[in-house]
């Protein structure tokens, strides 16, 4: 059934009841501010649930976009969107691109997945790109919303070319654009994704008229596989693709031209995992940002400094060239003997800083026992670090305990998110993260939360913790080989 419904009628009807502030959500030490929740009602979905947001800002405004009524086996009723005009401090009400049949839209696509969110300063243009699923859950293209008027209204969706191939069946989008006036590729944008239907094959489309047009997807040289990976773009103009390979390992390739060409992929390390108790819905896709100085950060889960890979840290790699890398260093939020497990990373690096002045911010979620004793209770973590890494404060909780029953079930475990996402505005982060408290009229109460201030950076004096680069691995669980498809 479809359910036409006007985005004015939501934004009145939800504008009043989304933006609150709580001094805590379900035990959070900090106060947050709820910034949308789903207002769908198709029978389909899991209502009201709202999961894996991403977060982009630039010269003041952030826009955050999300999935919005998750659905069992895949998708959502619709891509979600809110913004920011003051770097995170305050949030406007929440909007729905109404991309499928189930919350509006008027095409073919039942459902939609993984959003991405980035800025084109060129051409001043945001954009958010999402994988629409046909009926049968295939997904035949990857469309792009535009907006011109600095994130506050969005026009209709674009389609990415298909790749030439047999089978098109796509995954794992991310969007990213060259916004280094230096940069021979000033105003080009990248969207990279896989191809399910080929198993996994990364691909990468290039615009460079602010998302009116994309080129046809071409792939790198070494035909390589994975998913999750997340482009980011040096002041050269080279654009450096991190991502999740089938070989049990985090890979990056690069191209030098503006997308007409790409390399080969060389591995930045290995990925152990730790699978997290309860089922979650986890694994090491990475999440990726760059200094101003053009040094490409990349972090994921990873259980190699834990006796036994009992539980997982996040670590975290850095390269100046895309091609060679540092020895994954282990971000310090507790002690290797604490028992607690941490996953689902989102990093942000002030774009601001380079060098040892580098600040970076992470957000992510963890349990404080990973064997879940008595019920799994799922937080959400913030830490950040003044000298590239060197370094970190002390972490802070920003929400939960929360059980897994509070958060969207799906056919791969409950769900807070595949990624999650922290920017930078000026000095400060801002991030937007799930949160599932009880529920009262609906089976979910899992909406989207920004902190209510956005959060520094620690000082130098106050960050004591320093990152570790000796792993332990005795045994590891390592990455499932193969086709993956995380929608």
């Amino acid at each position: 059934m479809r359910m036409r419904l006007r985005q004015a009628a939501v934004s009145a009807a939800f504008a009043a009841a989304v933006m609150f502030v709580l001094t805590g959500v379900a035990g959070a030490n900090v106060a947050l501010t709820r910034v949308s929740t789903d207002p769908f009602t198709n029978p389909t979905s899991q209502h009201a649930t709202e999961v894996e947001p991403d977060t982009f800002a630039h010269h003041g405004t952030v826009v955050a976009t999300f999935q919005v009524g998750r659905f069992f086996g895949g998708g959502a009723s619709d891509t979600g969107f809110v913004r920011s005009a003051d770097g995170g401090a305050t949030w406007g009400a929440p909007g729905f691109v109404h991309l499928t049949f189930n919350s509006g839209g008027s095409g073919p696509y039942e459902r939609v997945s993984d959003p991405s969110v980035a800025y084109d300063a060129r051409h001043g243009v945001w954009l958010i790109s999402s994988l629409p699923l046909l009926p049968d859950i295939s997904s035949p293209t990857v469309l792009v919303n535009r907006s011109t008027d600095d994130g506050v209204t969005w026009g209709p969706p674009i389609s990415i070319p298909p790749p030439v191939s047999n089978s098109v069946d796509l995954d794992k989008n991310w969007t990213v654009c060259d916004n280094h006036a230096v940069s021979p590729f000033y105003g080009h944008c990248y969207t990279q994704f896989d191809n399910f239907g080929d198993g996994d094959r990364m691909l990468v489309s290039t615009s460079t008229d602010g998302g009116l047009t994309w080129s046809t997807p071409i792939q790198p040289p070494g035909h390589d596989k994975g998913l999750g990976g997340q482009p980011v773009v040096q002041p050269t103009g080279r654009v450096v693709v991190p991502y999740l390979a089938l070989n049990n390992a985090i890979s990056a390739f690069y191209s030098d031209d503006g997308g007409l060409s790409w390399s080969r992929a060389v591995k930045v390390s290995g990925a152990h995992v730790h699978d997290a108790a309860g089922g979650l819905r986890s694994g090491p896709l990475p999440t990726a940002e760059i200094a101003a100085n053009g040094t490409v950060y990349v972090a994921w889960q990873d259980c190699r400094f834990r006796p036994h890979c009992g539980s997982n840290d996040i670590v975290f790699s850095k390269s100046s060239d895309g091609v060679s890398w540092s020895d994954p260093a282990r971000i310090p939020i507790d002690d290797v003997t604490s028992g607690a497990d941490h996953f689902i990373p989102g990093l942000a690096v002030d774009p601001a800083t380079s060098g040892s002045n580098t600040h970076l911010a992470l957000t992510y979620y963890f349990y404080p026992d990973a064997g879940c004793a008595g019920g799994c209770q799922l937080d959400v973590g913030f830490i950040s670090s003044p000298d590239a890494g060197a370094h970190w404060g002390a972490p802070v909780q920003l929400a939960g305990p929360m059980t897994l029953a509070q958060i969207a079930q799906t056919s791969q475990g409950p769900m807070v998110g595949d990624y999650i996402s922290t920017s930078f505005s000026g000095a400060t982060a801002t991030t937007v993260f799930a949160v599932g408290i009880p529920p009262t009229t609906l089976p979910f109460d899992e909406a989207m939360y920004a902190p209510t201030s956005p959060l520094p950076v620690a000082t130098a004096a106050g960050a004591t913790r320093m990152a570790s680069s000796r792993g332990v691995v005795a045994s590891a669980d390592g990455v499932r080989t193969g086709a993956i498809r995380r929608r």
